[in-house]
């Protein structure tokens, strides 16, 4: 830490107040033997001191801002999933060549636990998330891209995020997706090598995608079951989820 001229003047003032109490005391009762005893005893426990303060609470409160920090940033994460995140794994799903392993595995309900949460991000590293598109489903991506991405800044934009490293990824992955879907003239005529390219890329958001989810998802089990239940009743992954509890209900005319 670089000390500062603002720093250095209440040190010396403090420093210099020390050393005119210790000479009040050698006024009033003339014992330097006692003055010395105290004073190699306090210099003598200044490193455990130096321990407690520097390491010990600064390490209590340095935590307890991390969870601030991680609060905070996992309601921006559930932001960007209720304006952006969800709509997108719905629009991903539609075009993938795994939707039934992909509900198996998150699947989740009420009664998962962290163990359920780590197998299944297991699982879905060893996934095959493999995608089809042609060219009105790029459109579709394309349109619903260029409609978030004023929101998506504001996200990006916040100090915070930056901090999570896997969001942060997620982000990037997502612009680059919508900077090369926009910067292509004509999504009608892709060549072989554009189309290759662009799934590679929609690929990339799509393991950061459903990487995300579960781990807030993971955030929401510990933290908020209200919103866990919420998240279980909505699960874009699993076809049978509604947002009524019990049985689906039926339509009566």
């Amino acid at each position: 830490m670089k000390i500062g001229p603002k720093q250095i003047l209440p040190a010396l003032l403090l420093v210099a107040l020390s050393a005119f109490l210790y000479y009040l005391h050698y006024i009033f009762f003339g014992d330097i033997h006692h003055i010395l005893i105290y004073l190699i005893g306090d210099i003598a426990f200044l490193p455990i001191d130096i321990l407690l303060v520097s390491i010990v609470f600064h390490r209590i409160l340095d935590n307890k801002e991390k969870k601030s920090r991680l609060k905070k940033l996992n309601m921006v994460i559930g932001t960007f999933f209720t304006e952006t995140g969800t709509g997108l794994i719905s629009l991903f799903l539609s075009q993938s060549d795994s939707q039934e392993k992909l509900a198996q595995n998150l699947k989740i309900d009420l009664s998962w636990k962290k163990s359920d949460f780590i197998n299944s991000r297991k699982n879905l590293l060893s996934m095959d998330c493999s995608l089809h598109f042609n060219s009105g489903d790029y459109f579709r991506l394309k349109d619903f891209l260029l409609n978030k991405r004023d929101f998506l800044l504001k996200i990006l934009e916040n100090p915070i995020v930056m901090e999570h490293e896997s969001f942060t990824d997620l982000m990037m992955s997502i612009f680059h997706l919508e900077e090369e879907l926009s910067m292509r003239s004509d999504l009608q005529r892709l060549s072989k090598e554009d189309r290759n390219h662009l799934l590679i890329d929609s690929h990339r958001v799509v393991t950061n995608l459903y990487r995300e989810w579960l781990l807030y998802l993971e955030h929401l089990k510990e933290d908020y079951p209200y919103l866990y239940s919420f998240a279980v009743r909505t699960n874009p992954f699993d076809p049978d989820a509604h947002v009524e509890f019990g049985e689906k209900p039926e339509f009566v005319e």
